[in-house]
């Protein structure tokens, strides 16, 4: 019997799902996908900084930025070796089918060379996922694993479900079953966007890791709460939603009521930067009017975004241009 894994499709992931498509249709609108190589960069290392850091790595998207131009970068030799190979590994993406397994162990081999002693291959012995001294998730013993994940392949193969429902499965089920000794969560989300991307492929660029990294503490509450319930429905909601938030930065807006303030807003984003920087940069003296003025209405466009947007009053928040921020900077440059 084909092994089907546990989960309910409700009304709100049936909604998540239509928003999708309609946020996926509209990218149609912009040329070329709306991503040229420059934003498609920007993307790709906000994802590989965003997956990292879920994993504990604490390099920056600067320094992300640097290893990937070849520069030397100081920071823990493995930190750095997670880096190149996430580097690489994305680099890689098209070339492997969501659905063949061999792929799949490959990506592995990439992704954690100089970090385990057999990469690429399943775990020997059993794992556990711990936050402290306490166990969340004890994983099937180690051998289950070939079985479980012929079975998921033979799954995801087969399926009739849309890609984002049979995706999100796949990576909850990956989670749960935990075959590797290590990388686990990497694999997950990669593999998630590897099967995105096989049904749009600008969605090879969309950087839901960064999402996933601002409610960290929510990605593991949904895959616990699914394995609960014995359904993976609270993670599938979870996880279309962070697709959905990533979508509203690349999808086209109407941006024709852009006000001269919004657009001189545009015109000084340099990377991430605080309220008091942009205020800086503007010459403005007045924090109230900054506030409701510039600031404001440039997040309401959705074209500058938080970095924290769960932490809106965060010491550490920043701010930053969306990808359609970034194509509008471009296309017509102003000074405040």
């Amino acid at each position: 019997m084909t092994y089907q894994p546990p989960y309910t499709l409700t009304s709100d992931i049936v909604s998540l799902v239509a928003a999708i498509a309609e946020q996926v249709g509209r990218l149609s609108l912009l040329p070329e996908q709306g991503l040229d190589l420059r934003l498609r960069r920007i993307n790709r290392i906000r994802t590989v900084t965003g997956s990292l850091a879920i994993e504990g790595n604490t390099l920056s998207e600067e320094q992300i930025t640097a290893l990937l131009e070849g520069k030397t970068v100081l920071a823990p030799p493995r930190e750095l070796q997670e880096a190149r190979n996430a580097l690489l590994v994305y680099e890689h993406l098209s070339s492997w089918g969501g659905s063949n397994e061999t792929d799949l162990l490959a990506a592995h081999r990439l992704l954690m060379t100089g970090l385990l002693d057999h990469p690429g291959q399943y775990r020997a012995s059993g794992v556990g996922v711990m936050a402290g001294d306490k166990v969340l998730h004890m994983a099937p013993p180690a051998n289950r694993v070939p079985v479980l994940m012929r079975q998921l392949f033979g799954w995801l193969g087969s399926t009739r479900e849309h890609p984002l429902i049979a995706s999100s499965v796949f990576h909850y089920e990956f989670e749960f079953i935990h075959p590797f000794a290590d990388g686990n969560g990497r694999m997950g989300r990669l593999w998630q966007t590897l099967l995105l991307s096989r049904w749009q492929p600008a969605l090879a660029w969309l950087p839901v890791e960064s999402l996933i990294h601002q409610r960290q503490a929510a990605y593991y509450q949904a895959l616990n709460d699914s394995t609960a319930a014995t359904d993976c429905a609270p993670f599938i909601q979870f996880m279309l939603t962070c697709i959905r938030q990533a979508l509203d930065g690349l999808t086209p807006q109407d941006t024709r009521q852009v006000t001269p303030q919004v657009e001189a807003v545009l015109a000084v984003m340099r990377g991430e930067m605080t309220r008091h920087e942009i205020q800086i940069a503007l010459g403005l003296a007045d924090r109230e009017n900054f506030r409701k003025v510039y600031l404001l209405p440039a997040l309401a466009t959705g074209l500058v975004e938080m970095t924290l947007p769960d932490k809106p009053n965060s010491r550490n928040q920043r701010y930053r241009l969306t990808v359609l921020g970034h194509q509008r900077q471009k296309m017509e440059p102003r000074t405040p």
